[in-house]
């Protein structure tokens, strides 16, 4: 019994040392294992926050756009972009059609603000949309365009919204003129860049900034209402302007309190005044009847 009783010990002994080998070589083989730290985006490939640090959109405010720039449209035909203000105001965006994420949700966001919007299209303002990628085409142009014309639905959209390529040189000129900083990344074969759109005067000049990818309906009207310089816009966006500011660190319009309070104190100084004339003109009227003499003809007339 002692026998088997030490022999059984053995044995365990032994499969548990075995397994505990299995462990360690296990551990060893996958520590040397062990990748070292690569780049996210590429292997071997510069440092992102150094690569990408640049990447933004400065506002440029007042800048004037070369609107002699050429470029193709998505029907293949050569423009320059003067031909597409048509002295108007216009929605700048620069995008890249083959885009997997950003860009899409950007023109999305501005499908939403265009059918929203009171203005129309191709009548009060132009959209301009131009691709950041040199090697993009007027067919892929084409595709955007037609998706984007459809879901907008609107009438004057089909003329009012171009979609644009061109050759590295007019769009790096009008990227940089507007405050665009985009790089290229050639890992990935895709553009690294911020997302907004860019409110142009029908001189071409930038007049006001919207960050992001999605777009208030209001500040994108008051936007365009300043941007035509008084051109379109109802009497009543242009005295709600009076109370509302751009600002340029968010791309939005913000409540003047100050200012508010004056056109208040305004309206109610000439309320006053307006009911004070009706009461004084009433007075008067009231007294000249009460010292008016009869007409002897009408004194005959009531005592007869």
């Amino acid at each position: 019994m002692n026998f088997q009783s030490t022999h059984s010990a053995s044995r365990l002994v032994r499969v548990q040392s075995l397994f505990l080998a299995l462990v360690l070589c296990v551990l060893m083989n996958a520590q040397a294992q062990v990748p070292p730290p690569l780049d996210p985006l590429s292997f071997g490939g510069p440092d992102p926050t150094e690569q990408f640090a640049d990447i933004s959109i400065e506002q440029k405010l007042d800048a004037q756009v070369n609107l002699d720039l050429a470029f193709t449209t998505a029907e293949g035909e050569s423009v320059k972009l003067r031909d597409l203000m048509n002295d108007r105001p216009a929605l700048l965006a620069l995008v890249y059609y083959e885009c997997p994420m950003l860009c899409q949700a950007e023109l999305a966001g501005l499908e939403i603000v265009v059918k929203a919007m009171k203005f129309k299209p191709g009548e009060d303002y132009n959209i301009i949309t131009v691709s950041i990628d040199p090697s993009e085409t007027p067919e892929q142009a084409l595709l955007k365009k037609e998706l984007h014309v459809a879901n907008v639905d609107r009438e004057g959209a089909q003329k009012g919204w171009n979609f644009l390529v061109g050759d590295e040189a007019s769009i790096e000129e009008l990227a940089q003129s507007v405050g665009f900083r985009y790089v290229y990344d050639p890992a990935t074969g895709m553009f690294a860049h911020a997302a907004g759109i860019i409110a142009l005067t029908p001189e071409g000049k930038t007049s006001r900034y919207f960050y992001g990818i999605d777009y208030i309906k209001r500040d994108v009207e008051w936007g365009l209402t300043e941007a035509s310089e008084g051109k379109i816009g109802s009497l009543v966006d242009k005295l709600v302007l009076l109370c509302f500011q751009y600002d340029p660190s968010t791309g939005r319009y913000g409540l003047l309190i100050f200012r508010t309070l004056q056109f208040g104190a305004t309206l109610m100084i000439l309320g006053f005044a307006l009911m004070y004339t009706v009461f004084y003109l009433r007075t008067r009227k009231k007294q000249f009847a009460e010292v008016m003499p009869e007409a002897p003809g009408d004194h005959q007339h009531t005592t007869g």
